[in-house]
């Protein structure tokens, strides 16, 4: 059928999808909101009329005239800019492919009145339901909160296993995948092995360090607090603690730093110290950003695909709401990641006759 070019000429409505395709107002709506109650061969009928007239259903005045709501927010705080842009195109890439408009939210985890905000939030913007990041996705208080409200939600957590706590989520261990990194440093000859964390608010700083410690106490080395040291997860934190480090009578061989942009500032201090990676140092990140492939010489890292980890818990999500009320429990089950090693050319065997011992 050659299109209606009268039609082409301006937007195409509703009705002209509906007399196209020979249907009711009503089942083109159920065809675009991919509801279940409509035969398979009708709901292909319509989607060939909305393909061959180009129609864009839209979508905030959808939500206006019905008491449902096709928009979802993502709430973060997260000062890592390549974290935050994989989030949003994860989460984008199902709204698109589902008809739900994005509300993208900043906001302070430490404040206050988060919970009263996020409340405000989805009442004034009409929002379906939230995707959480961390930290706000792994402070309870605030999930029981939401959840006593009826706001719809999933979170994206830090856990070596599926909590079952109630609330949907998507889980990362952290925990496994840091382990693996130190392993690989070990099996290098690295006895001395630093440590930086990431701000204490993720709950992915102390799984990550756990991983570390559990990787050093079963290869049997004793652990030296002297080469752990607390900080963010940012370039200058990254720096000034490898300078700490760097600094000591006797300095790792290798640091470990709870991302990539603190493993990319370890890399700037090893190269101001006149170091070579990995010949005198060796280096390693977490979460395979862009920091870590773009560094001279790349970062062995653990790979988190954070987009694929977005895109499934806004899937989630959506099922939930779907499910037009029904437990969690009932709709789908939560999913875990597992980021993997990453071996590049930061890291490399022990330096021959380097000081191991304390």
């Amino acid at each position: 059928m050659k299109p209606d070019t009268t039609t082409r000429r301006r937007s195409a409505t509703i009705k002209d999808v509906a007399k196209r395709a020979k249907v009711s107002l009503k089942t083109v709506s159920r065809v675009v909101n991919s509801e279940p109650s409509v035969l398979e061969a009708t709901r292909k009928r319509v989607e060939r009329a909305i393909a061959e007239l180009n129609y864009q259903p839209d979508l905030s005045a959808r939500s206006l005239r019905s008491a449902k709501s096709y928009t979802i927010g993502m709430v973060y705080d997260n000062p890592n800019a390549y974290y935050v842009i994989a989030m949003q195109n994860g989460v984008l890439s199902v709204c698109r492919a589902t008809g739900f408009d994005l509300n993208i939210h900043p906001c302070d985890s430490n404040s206050p009145g988060l919970a009263e905000e996020l409340c405000e939030l989805v009442q004034r913007s009409r929002l379906a339901g939230l995707v959480l990041a961390p930290p706000m996705s792994e402070r309870m208080e605030l999930i029981e909160f939401l959840a006593a409200n009826k706001i719809k939600f999933v979170r994206i957590i830090s856990a070596a296993a599926d909590p079952r706590d109630g609330f949907p989520c998507v889980f990362v261990d952290d925990r496994d995948a840091a382990y693996a990194v130190t392993e690989h440093l070990i099996q290098l000859g690295h006895q001395r092995v630093g440590f930086l964390w990431g701000g204490k608010a993720h709950r992915s700083s102390p799984e990550r360090y756990q991983g570390y410690e559990d990787a050093l106490r079963h290869y049997g080395i004793t652990l030296d607090k002297a080469l752990i040291v607390e900080g963010d997860y940012s370039f200058d934190d990254g720096f000034r603690g490898a300078r700490k480090l760097l600094a000591l009578r006797n300095p790792p061989t290798a640091i470990f730093g709870s991302n990539d942009e603190i493993a990319a500032g370890v890399l700037a201090a090893a190269k101001a110290a006149n170091l070579n990676v990995p010949y005198d140092l060796s280096i390693a990140g977490f979460e395979d950003s862009p920091f870590s492939r773009q560094c001279w010489p790349a970062l062995t890292t653990a790979a988190q695909a954070t987009g694929d980890i977005a895109r499934r818990a806004t899937e989630r999500l959506i099922a939930e709401l779907r499910h037009h009320g029904r437990h969690a429990e009932d709709s789908a089950e939560n999913v875990g990641f597992s980021p993997t090693l990453v071996i590049r050319g930061s890291t490399g065997p022990v330096k021959p006759g380097a000081a191991q011992g304390k």
